[in-house]
């Protein structure tokens, strides 16, 4: 059985369908802090087979070693945190917090009950302000707020663990920006509150919910002012998470992977591309840059496909239409 904790969040869940379509067994380990409990239902509607459930805090030791002593767990998936840079900018402690002592609690839970692969989420965030692009990764790291120090910090522990237990594997998969959903548009981003994220913020002002976007500063040093980002089809990062568990049970030892398809793409031309795909006039404003944010960030996802044999399929078009898609089915 494969555990998934923050498994019923938006790279999670689309990851536990293409676990069970590729015949794994899924355990969801979440307390829907940003995420629903349907869906679970859309899940086994989309598969025809419903993960199991704990509802837990992953930050709850007790709870959490009640869990592997329930299930026979062969490996781990933590996307279990908090994901926004804005926000870890104004509660930095929140982040420290959640985001160490949940990986720290899960791991040591693997150490007690002998389970020795993990794929852990990290973020090109660790880069920190990249002195050139695309980004490699071996290159130096450090980061520009709280969110990405978690994940620097993280993938430094996680490295410790593995140098200092032979039998432990880890993937560590540094995303880029996953966007769209899943195809049968069941599945898709839906945050609580305002988006932080650019894709749900411009799918929430095509239906109506918001009244224009908000671009945060276009005065960055790239074509047309707006930042820069590797933008990936959520689907692509799932599947990059079953190469990677696939991986992570015949080796041994730490690997550090880009996930993302080498495009980088401005505001703007995400914007305009949604507008062309979906035929929607998207307002949008000018606004003050956000603390913490960066001009451009791209990958070199060479090591992906030469280490899991994976590599990015969807297009942008593909992205802003299962975008769109999936915004339409839950807003109707």
């Amino acid at each position: 059985m494969i555990l998934l904790t923050g498994g019923a969040g938006y790279i999670g869940s689309h990851t536990a369908v293409e676990l069970i379509e590729a015949g794994y067994d899924v355990l969801i380990a979440d307390n829907f802090y940003n995420s629903r409990p349907e869906v679970l239902d859309a899940i086994e509607e989309i598969t025809g087979k419903r993960p199991a459930l704990e509802e837990i805090d992953v930050c709850d030791v007790e709870k959490v070693d009640a869990m592997f002593e329930k299930y026979d767990i062969e490996a781990v998936l933590h996307f279990a945190s908090y994901k926004a840079v804005g926000e870890s900018v104004e509660k930095p402690l929140m982040y420290y917090r959640n985001d160490l002592d949940t990986l720290i609690t899960v791991m040591e839970a693997m150490k007690k009950h002998g389970v020795n692969n993990l794929i852990f989420s990290s973020s090109a965030t660790v880069y920190g302000v990249p002195e050139t692009v695309p980004l490699v990764e071996g290159m130096p790291t450090g980061c520009t707020n709280p969110y990405g120090w978690t994940k620097y910090m993280s993938e430094q522990i996680i490295q410790d663990v593995c140098h200092a237990e032979a039998d432990m594997s880890a993937v560590i998969l540094r995303y880029f920006n996953p966007i769209g959903a899943h195809k049968s548009a069941l599945i898709g981003e839906r945050p609580n509150g305002v988006p932080n994220n650019l894709m749900p913020y411009i799918t929430q002002v095509a239906s109506g919910i918001r009244p224009h976007l908000n671009v945060f500063g276009d005065d960055y040093d790239t074509p047309d002012g707006t930042g820069v980002r590797d933008y990936i089809h959520v689907v692509d990062i799932a599947k990059g998470h079953i190469a990677a568990v696939q991986y992570a049970m015949s080796h041994k030892g730490a690997e550090v992977v880009n996930l993302g398809t080498g495009n980088g793409y401005s505001v703007l031309d995400i914007v305009k591309a949604f507008e062309r795909v979906n035929g929607i006039k998207i307002p949008y404003e000018i606004a003050p840059r956000r603390a913490g944010d960066i001009a451009q960030c791209y990958a070199d996802p060479t090591k992906a496909e030469k280490l899991l044999g994976w590599k990015a399929e969807e297009d942008l078009d593909a992205m802003c239409k299962d975008a769109w898609e999936w915004e339409k089915n839950i807003t109707k």
